[in-house]
């Protein structure tokens, strides 16, 4: 006997959740609010005998989402959260958006996947607030980066019109506060790390490997869900799309190896940047990087090598349970 016989699909927007029923083919649409949630499960348990029978699926969609899945977790539900787009890559040829069909269609894909499924795991609250915290960072410091821009142009262009000092003093004061309130924010996301035993452990280890520090260690935590939702670091390197595939077809089609467009743009920014620090300042990486140049290697593949030995380093401290050791340090 199958221990999933049934497939729930949940479309999730802002203020409603539209659920469908797939074998009993039954559609009800909710408020995204505690009482919604209770309503859906009284509405699922009139449809099935057993709740631990059916899976529960609906798409990532940030704070949206958010909610349901805190009060399913609460309530012991299993329930499977998924990419968009896997689902709209699994649906064929689609025309047009529709809430109530985008629902059925993600119980299908959940119907037909129910033998190999994975279920969700809730990151613990110190993950969620640490998300936060990264994600507020990076909106401040793009509004920072904004304003230095539009302060450095004005400068350049509006020398004969010779503008309002006001104009080039309310940037400073904005910068200059955007700046207060970034440090802010890393000291508490210092802090809540601090506070958390496990989460302490991983970062301490994550920050020994050259080019990692607060915001791409941080950033690691939240996106593995400490080192949990990925088996490999190679899977890592997929999600965050510094991992080449090739393209081969028969004979005639080969191509050398690419990185694909899918990818965490976000952490992917973050590793191009740990690599640029780690070829400045890391001895073992800066001659590896000047050696594969000197071959006539591409610059751009070597940063992306460069990028992987990164996350295979992180998650090797991390699995390992012990620092890094830089090996060209000890050597003779």
């Amino acid at each position: 006997m199958d221990k999933f016989i049934n497939a729930i699909g949940i479309d999730v927007s802002k203020l409603t959740l539209d659920a469908h029923d797939y074998v009993n083919e039954r559609h009800i649409q909710v408020g995204n609010t505690s009482t919604g949630f209770k309503e859906l499960l009284r509405w699922a348990r009139r449809n099935n005998k057993d709740l631990a029978a059916v899976v529960f699926c609906f798409e990532h969609t940030g704070v949206y989402s958010l909610p349901l899945a805190i009060y399913l977790t609460d309530h012991q539900v299993q329930y499977s959260l998924v990419s968009g787009l896997e689902v709209k890559y699994s649906s064929g040829l689609i025309r047009g958006k529709d809430d109530q069909v985008d629902a059925q269609r993600i119980a299908e894909y959940a119907f037909l996947r129910r033998h190999k499924i994975t279920f969700y795991q809730l990151p613990s609250k110190g993950l969620l607030e640490l998300k936060s915290l990264l994600s507020l960072r990076e909106k401040m410091v793009t509004q920072r980066a904004g304003y230095k821009a539009s302060k450095k142009e004005m400068k350049s262009f509006l020398k004969v019109a010779k503008p309002s000092s006001v104009i080039f003093e309310a940037q400073e004061k904005l910068i200059e506060e955007l700046t207060k309130q970034i440090k802010k924010v890393e000291k508490q996301m210092k802090d809540l790390i601090g506070q958390d035993e496990q989460l302490k452990k991983s970062f301490d280890l994550v920050t020994t490997v050259k080019g990692v520090g607060l915001i791409l260690g941080a950033t690691m935590l939240v996106y593995t869900n400490c080192f949990t939702t990925f088996k490999t670091w190679r899977k890592f390197a997929t999600y965050c799309g510094i991992a080449p595939f090739g393209h081969d077809s028969g004979t005639s089609i080969k191509k050398r190896k690419r990185v694909h467009h899918l990818a965490n743009k976000r952490i992917k920014t973050l590793l191009a940047n740990a690599a640029s620090t780690s070829i400045q300042f890391n001895p073992e990486m800066k001659l590896y990087y000047q050696r594969r140049l000197k071959e006539g290697k591409n610059k751009m593949s070597t940063q992306n090598i460069i990028r992987n030995k990164i996350v295979s380093r992180i998650f090797a401290v991390v699995q390992r349970g012990t620092p890094y050791v830089e090996i060209l340090k000890h050597a003779a």
